[in-house]
């Protein structure tokens, strides 16, 4: 039995996939892996943009960003990534980053289906069937030592009601992947893959950057910690759910938020 920091949070060499991972929270949690000697593959939509910044990540941190265009709001889109990884990692996956996301917001009486579609498909429904298609590649690597784990990216806005948005089928989405991760867990983890949630709260994301023109200082000003997070806040937890030191943490829900959920 080893305790240091070293053996405790070692990812190195380990096969990661974080969907939504060319910006944002995707980008900070990809980050985090290659920066500790994981090998990541990085889904989008937007292909120019996804291949510039794996291209981006492997030379920055000196490792192997793979990047895989898809849809993942699409059957045929998580059919397709399913055969690549398939194809490209026989040997099975060690982490499945679930990150990919949308929000639409508009007033109650104006609410439209498109909007709600687009956003429950992406941030709900996605997430159960890539598990699903990824499950016997993460079972390939996952043992009783060191199991393989997925991690499904929430939101605060998942646990109590935004202030700032109408986003009905947001928040109504990361509600319920919180509860679909506990279902998981209790699901997968006699095959040897612990399932978790992070509720991020405030952070540098293009969603929450779209909101708020990108001016972050009145919701720094409304945090208890004064700031929003950081990419070494949302990689660090990441890694922790993911290590050895994680490997005891089953079906929880992490909020990432600087204590707004806690505190109000």
């Amino acid at each position: 039995m080893s305790l240091s920091i070293k053996d405790l949070f070692n990812i190195e060499g380990k096969v990661a996939i974080v969907t939504g991972g060319s910006r944002g929270i995707g980008e900070m949690i990809a980050s985090g892996f290659l920066a500790n000697g994981a090998k990541v593959y990085i889904t989008a939509r937007k292909e120019e943009a996804l291949i510039t910044k794996a291209e981006e990540l492997s030379n920055e941190y000196n490792a192997e960003c793979i990047p895989f265009c898809v849809d993942l709001s699409k059957e045929e889109g998580i059919t397709s990534f399913s055969n690549f990884l398939t194809e490209k990692e026989p040997e099975g996956i060690d982490f499945l980053i679930n990150n990919a996301g949308a929000a639409w917001g508009a007033p109650f009486d104006e609410y439209p289906i498109e909007g709600w579609d687009k956003v429950v498909d992406l941030n709900l429904k996605s997430p159960f069937f890539i598990t699903q298609k990824l499950a016997k590649l993460l079972e390939k690597k996952g043992n009783s030592e060191d199991p393989s784990r997925i991690v499904n990216i929430a939101s605060i806005d998942g646990i109590g009601v935004s202030n700032m948005a109408d986003a009905y089928a947001y928040s109504a989405s990361k509600s319920g992947i919180i509860h679909l991760t506990k279902h998981l867990a209790k699901t997968l983890v006699e095959r040897n893959i612990i399932v978790n949630a992070i509720a991020p709260g405030p952070f540098d994301s293009h969603m929450l950057g779209k909101a708020v023109n990108f001016d972050y200082g009145f919701i720094a000003e409304m945090n208890p910690r004064k700031r929003i997070g950081t990419p070494q806040d949302m990689a660090g937890l990441c890694i922790y759910l993911c290590s050895r030191a994680g490997a005891f943490t089953v079906g929880e829900t992490v909020t990432c938020d600087g204590g707004m959920v806690t505190t109000r």
